[in-house]
């Protein structure tokens, strides 16, 4: 038997298209910055190949170094669960040849906008990780700050702005210009797809919250009247015991009887034995997974007319809508039933299938193959082109 108050704690795990999803944005901007950093460092080897500078020659070690930061740093960029920055180790990691690259951007005859880009591409990928307000205002002061040594080089006349005139230096400014909005944009559709997943899952614990709940309310309706009865009576019994002892053995019996019954009507409860119309099963079943972030397609062609064919098809229904709850994260599922061979067949399947699950495995199935075979119906569970399937059928007119 498979109940939602004996569920287990669910672990909170992205859904397997977040993680996709992020593998393809940390991708984009891995080769964003790749493509950006080694059209820089070709064009500076170049420089230096023909001029022979050794300034030329430091500069593209320390653009190297830049490089191998920011790619490092844009695993950061996932962020985590409370919203904290990158350990200050990795953010001085960053700026370290970054401004070193700066500050070489003051003294070279040659490459002077690429040396002060490198303070740009490192503060952007900064920015990005802190909160908006200050995201734009750390961009506008990276923005100044980069500007200042080329005015310099250009103020004195020297050729360290002839980058931007030809070779790939009008390339590297309009896509380094640019490159705030496209890490945005990037960022923001991740954002998103990990919003819905939250949501998703937050969906999932409310079906089994209101199980709970529900369970909860068939609880009190059994045990509360009961319960009621058995207090009134036995007060009677306090008032009568001695003046009419028979009444008050009489009573003695019914609360006896009273309490069997509340018994029986637990136990019929927790074994799923309490009696639910299969339509209204199935309807309950597509409202929980469609609450779950499912979505859930009912195939209805007919219903038995057997009441234990009803009965254990409806407890199947139930048994199925929980596993896909505790078990998966699926976010199809779909419930067939039809007449086949002289009964009906019941068939779920949904794509949540959970590597390692055992068919058959569990209580809960274990009890349902138990009903299914005492009818003389058939069942089968397990995965099925990369869905899991639980399929049964029963005769039409069983009887136990």
């Amino acid at each position: 038997m498979l109940t939602l108050m004996s569920a287990q704690k669910n672990t909170r795990t992205p859904f397997e298209g977040v993680n996709a999803t992020w593998n393809y944005t940390l991708g984009s901007i891995v080769f964003l910055f790749l493509m950006l950093d080694l059209i820089v460092i070709a064009d500076l080897v170049v420089r230096y190949l023909e001029t022979g500078s050794m300034l030329l020659r430091v500069l593209v070690a320390v653009c190297v170094l830049a490089s191998a930061t920011r790619i490092r740093y844009c695993w950061f960029l996932r962020g985590d669960s409370e919203g904290r920055l990158p350990h200050v180790g990795w953010t001085i990691a960053l700026f370290a040849p970054a401004v070193a690259a700066w500050g070489l951007a003051f003294v070279l005859p040659e490459g002077s906008v690429y040396a002060a880009a490198q303070l740009w591409f490192s503060g952007v990928l900064f920015a990005i990780v802190l909160r908006r307000a200050l995201r734009w205002l750390v961009m506008l002061a990276l923005a100044v700050a980069t500007a200042i040594p080329i005015f310099v080089r250009a103020l004195l006349g020297d050729e360290g702005l002839e980058l931007t005139e030809r070779g790939a230096g009008p390339f590297v400014m309009m896509y380094g210009l640019l490159l705030p909005f496209m890490l945005i944009s990037s960022l923001w559709l991740w954002r998103v797809v990990w919003r819905l997943d939250e949501a998703r899952h937050l969906a999932a614990e409310l079906a089994v919250t209101q199980e709970r709940l529900r369970f909860a309310a068939d609880l009190h309706d059994i045990q509360g009247h009961h319960l009621q009865v058995i207090a009134l009576k036995a007060e009677l019994v306090e008032r009568t015991l001695e003046a009419k002892p028979e009444y008050a053995a009489e009573q003695v019996g019914e609360i006896r009887l009273i309490a069997k019954e509340a018994l029986e009507e637990t136990r019929s409860l927790v074994a799923g034995l309490r009696e639910v119309a299969l339509d209204v099963e199935l309807e309950n079943a597509r409202e929980v997974l469609t609450l779950s972030g499912a979505e859930c397609e009912l195939d209805i062609a007919g219903t038995p007319s057997g009441r234990e064919a009803q009965r254990v098809l409806a407890f199947a229904v139930r048994e199925a809508t929980t596993n896909i709850l505790r078990h998966s994260g699926a976010t199809a599922a779909k419930l067939a039933l039809r007449p086949a061979r002289g009964g009906y067949e019941l068939v779920v399947t949904n794509n949540g299938l959970v590597e390692g699950y055992e068919q058959g495995s569990g209580s809960g199935l274990s009890g349902l193959r138990e009903r299914v075979a005492a009818l003389g119906g058939t069942l089968s569970a397990g995965a099925l082109n990369d869905n899991f399937e639980l399929r049964l059928w029963v005769p039409e007119g069983a009887t136990t």
